[in-house]
């Protein structure tokens, strides 16, 4: 019996001893990891680990360096970023922890993110010394990762809708002519001279083709102002640009009823004292004393002082009297007019016939009316043949290339469009929905940059911020898109209510609709739905089974 109780007394004596000289092993209830399950965002997988030494763990000459590291695969290892601690005996600049209470600590780490990681786990790792002697702390299993939802991006890119460059065709052009005649000082009577300046008669021309092209052409009316100088009192010039407007009046509409237009629509006005008109000139003319003219119109507001005071200024006077007032003598004739262009099916007739006839405007508008991909294609390759030199039908080739999966050939096409316009904001854009599909955010970044004035620039902004985990913004992006990542972004924001109805208005649904469909789903706790909704997915895309099954937010959904 004594004997036996020497034995258990030594056995004791050498634990006591043993756990003064050793750093003990530590356990998963030591650290909390956030989050866990690990997420990745913009492609890479963050963390921050909060650990904790129990008392009397941390020896007062010990130094322990922790490192995370995230395993994965067949042995592959990423390893995260060390800390150090120290006992309160080392001198050094680490973290001391105490030996009799212990100590917490908090730790960020940071792994850039690969495919295999879906399935992987995290443990920390302890390279550990006391003195100068080695001592093993086994490592320990922290948390499991990683939830790549947000990698799906490199999925959901895949259906973005390119930025078309738009034609600007619009079948009814408002147009206008106008003609100027002018008169003599202080007469109102239409010389014949004036009446063949080419204006005039220009103005005549264009009443004739409107009435004898009026499928093409619609008069809307003709403004008839007249005006006098300013000088000359204003009874005067009242009674002048009052006669100027009922000659120029009376002449107009004798043209229309030799052009067969007599029920055309006339508005006629005067100005007895073109103030407005005097101003302008003047500002545009280099005569003496100019500034000083300018200055008593802004000064005086009472036309006879005006003039009073202009009129003082001799040597100013006779430049405004050779070379502005004369200018002021006038009646303006405008015609206000429509050109009416060739409706839908008389452009698609057209195109058939000889697309050359068509211009740049109309090519790019048929394209438009077609609703079959190829045929739309088909339409802006015809148009970079016959207009080479407009940018727009390149980049649109490219936005169905994209769309049919064609990533090289749409480069192509982009590269072409930027050869003629080195700025043009869709082809940028584009360039930049290409690098996200191929995983370069920062190179994306750079060409959408570039593109402020694209057209449906938007969705491709939501893109790059979703690439970019900016998950706010791009739903801020989206808000008038409804497409798969539009919804990736309101599941990764959480919006799960707006996510759902997102997936539900996606005109062009395919398996990735169906498998954010079951993301949601799970997320919301619905498993049953979510089984349907991945199973739909797989149907339709059967790639998608193989990621569904590293998948961590369906790993409780049963297939």
């Amino acid at each position: 019996m004594q004997k036996k109780n020497l034995v258990f007394l030594s056995a004791a004596s050498l634990l006591l001893l043993t756990s003064c000289s050793k750093l003990g092993p530590l356990t998963a209830d030591n650290f909390k990891v956030v989050p866990n399950p690990l997420e990745s965002h913009a492609g890479q997988v963050p963390a921050t680990i909060n650990g904790s030494f129990p008392e009397k763990y941390m020896k007062k000459k010990a130094v322990v360096t922790v490192t995370p590291e995230l395993r994965y695969g067949n042995g592959q290892v990423a390893r995260g970023t060390s800390a150090t601690f120290q006992g309160e005996k080392v001198e050094g600049n680490d973290q001391t922890i105490s030996y009799q209470v212990g100590g917490n600590y908090t730790m960020k780490t940071n792994f850039k993110y690969v495919p295999e990681m879906q399935k992987s786990e995290l443990y920390l790792t302890f390279d550990a010394k006391i003195g100068k002697k080695e001592k093993e702390i086994p490592a320990v299993k922290v948390a499991d990762g990683v939830i790549a939802t947000s990698e799906l991006v490199g999925r959901t890119v895949k259906s973005a809708q390119a930025c078309i460059a738009p034609d600007s065709f619009r079948r009814v052009t408002e147009a206008k002519q106008v003609a100027n005649i002018k008169f003599l000082i202080q007469q109102a009577n239409l010389r014949k001279s004036e009446l063949k300046n080419n204006s005039v008669t220009e103005f005549v021309e264009l009443l004739k083709k409107i009435n004898a092209d009026k499928e093409g052409l619609n008069l809307n009316n003709i403004e008839i102002s007249a005006y006098a100088s300013p000088d000359g009192g204003v009874e005067l010039n009242d009674k002048l640009a009052n006669q100027r407007q009922k000659n120029t009046e009376k002449y107009v509409d004798q043209q229309l009823k030799k052009a067969k237009l007599a029920d055309a629509n006339v508005d006629a006005k005067y100005t007895a004292q073109d103030w407005e008109g005097f101003q302008e000139l003047v500002q545009a003319s280099n005569i003496q004393d100019k500034d000083v003219i300018l200055r008593v119109l802004s000064m005086y507001k009472d036309p006879e002082e005006r003039e009073r005071q202009i009129k003082n200024m001799s040597a100013g006077f006779r430049e405004l009297a050779d070379g502005i007032l004369p200018q002021l003598r006038r009646s303006r004739m405008t015609i206000n007019y429509e050109v009416i262009g060739r409706d839908d099916d008389q452009i698609l007739a057209q195109y058939k016939e000889d697309p050359k006839q068509l211009s740049v405007e109309e090519l790019l508008y048929a394209a438009t009316l077609k609703d079959n991909a190829d045929e739309q294609e088909q339409i802006y390759k015809t148009t970079t043949e016959v207009y080479p030199n407009d940018c727009r039908a390149y980049n649109n080739v490219a936005t169905i290339e994209y769309a049919k999966g064609n990533y090289d050939e749409a480069k192509n096409y982009l590269q072409k469009a930027l050869a003629i316009d080195a700025n043009n904001g869709e082809a940028n854009a584009n360039l930049g929905l290409l690098a996200l599909q191929a995983g370069d955010a920062k190179t994306a970044e750079t060409y959408i940059s570039k593109a402020s004035n694209a057209n449906g620039l938007a969705e491709v902004l939501g893109n790059l911020h979703l690439a970019q985990g900016n998950y706010a913004l791009a739903e801020q992006d989206f808000a008038k898109v409804n497409s798969n990542s539009a919804a990736l972004a309101q599941i990764l924001n959480k919006n799960y209510s707006a996510a759902s109805n997102t997936l539900n208005n996606i005109k062009n649904s395919d398996g990735m609709t169906d498998y954010l469909k079951a993301i949601l789903y799970a997320r919301q706790g619905n498993n049953t739905e979510a089984a349907n909704a991945l199973r739909s997915a797989v149907s339709k895309d059967a790639s998608l089974a193989a990621y569904a099954a590293n998948d961590l937010e369906l790993a409780n959904v049963s297939k």
